[in-house]
């Protein structure tokens, strides 16, 4: 999800190049919410396919559970099947306790809902293939004191909804072949506040991630992924490299 530009765009790229069929999903909403434009996930699939790949665009609004159930029905309907689900879409308002209002609302639907509805709607089908892989993206401004800032109330709960979503989904799928881990990444979208230098929080650095992501849950399901710059090491404290391709794992038979 959240596959149109950024991060998303690329962890699109990143596994499509691998041999993954990828589904791209982007409502094509502008940062506050408004809008839609399928264009993003168009573009994102025509680089795909131009590089020798295969994808398909999904627009679904995903703050409900019925525009979840189309997008999902999309992708089986397209690909027979789904094994990996990433889940990166997310929006950011910047509201002090005292103000937050409508920012909350909405990014409570964007952050929180569509996670939950998207993780439900997809869980039977990884459960029936006896196989799956959940990436949600959690974020560090979530995580400490010295990490968060001031107005980030909406943001910081959604970011942690992630986090405690991806532990049930590693704790209910273990039985059934499905793991599930979270990425923490630094990357420079349109939500960022500063100037960056070029290169400086590329959002291709932290595609290696989510590449070695699934092959690497089913050793460690239920862990979280920081995601600075081009290096990839467990939260927990262990340091770990994104995984080596040879034959695909995103391809299982």
């Amino acid at each position: 999800t959240g596959a149109g530009r950024g991060p998303g765009a690329s962890q699109a790229r990143a596994p499509a190049a691998h041999g993954a069929q990828v589904v791209v999903h982007d409502a094509g909403v502008d940062a506050d919410g408004t809008g839609g434009d399928p264009a993003l996930a168009n573009a994102v699939v025509a680089e795909i396919e131009a590089a020798g790949g295969t994808a398909v665009a999904t627009y679904e609004n995903l703050e409900s559970a019925a525009g979840c159930e189309r997008a999902v029905a999309a992708a089986v309907e397209r690909f027979g099947r789904l094994d990996v689900v990433v889940q990166n879409a997310g929006l950011l308002a910047w509201e002090e306790l005292e103000q937050a209002d409508a920012g909350w609302e909405r990014l409570r639907r964007v952050n929180v809902d569509a996670p939950f509805h998207l993780t439900r709607a997809t869980f039977p089908l990884l459960r029936e293939n006896g196989y799956g892989r959940f990436v949600f993206t959690t974020s560090g401004r979530a995580m400490s004191v010295g990490d968060t800032r001031p107005g980030l109330a909406a943001y910081a709960v959604g970011k942690m909804a992630h986090f405690a979503l991806m532990l049930v989904a590693a704790a209910e799928g273990a039985e059934h072949g499905i793991a599930a881990n979270a990425i923490s990444p630094a990357a420079a979208t349109r939500m960022l506040r500063r100037e960056v230098e070029p290169g400086e929080l590329d959002p291709e650095q932290v595609s290696p991630a989510v590449v070695s992501s699934p092959p690497s849950s089913a050793r460690s399901p239920g862990r979280c992924w920081s995601a600075p710059a081009a290096a990839s090491r467990w939260r927990a404290g262990r340091r770990a490299t994104p995984s080596t391709w040879g034959a695909s794992p995103w391809r299982r038979t």
